[in-house]
């Protein structure tokens, strides 16, 4: 059986953060996918299985509170009352630091929440730590 690896779902609507969030988590030596969505609808349309992936491939979501058509933490409690995805690793990278929006956020299942624009040592090392998470959740090859 070969090894099903996390995909990244990146769901951001400025394409400067995401340029810049996608360089930083090459910079700190992660190679999985990276699948970007501007929007909550396109991003939850492929999370519940009308995209490419289905549910039961493991993803890992960096998710910005602050979107155009709704927000992050929308997403954010619709993947958590999921029973396939509840499971589903989200990091919150948003502008907002306001200490109700992180409880809320944490309260909701989130599992790290970063304030941009990201201080770079703080982001790589939780990407790191990310990388390590990332090679733990793939399926090993049977040999």
């Amino acid at each position: 059986m070969n090894a099903v690896p996390v995909t990244i779902l990146l769901i951001e609507d400025d394409p400067g953060h995401a340029r810049l969030i996608e360089k930083n988590v090459r910079r700190a030596g992660v190679t999985n996918e990276i699948r970007h969505f501007a929007d909550g609808t396109t991003a939850l349309a492929h999370l519940f299985g009308r995209g490419e992936v289905s549910k039961s491939d493991p993803v890992l979501v960096l998710l910005d509170l602050n979107l155009p058509d709704m927000s992050g933490t929308d997403i954010l409690a619709r993947i958590k009352e999921d029973a396939m995805l509840r499971r589903t690793p989200v990091i919150v990278l948003t502008t907002t630091d306001d200490r109700q929006e992180v409880q809320r956020c944490y309260d909701l299942g989130c599992n790290v929440y970063i304030t941009k624009p990201v201080e770079y040592d703080s982001f790589t090392a939780a990407i790191r730590q990310l990388g390590l998470f990332l090679t733990v959740m793939q399926v090993p090859e049977s040999g």
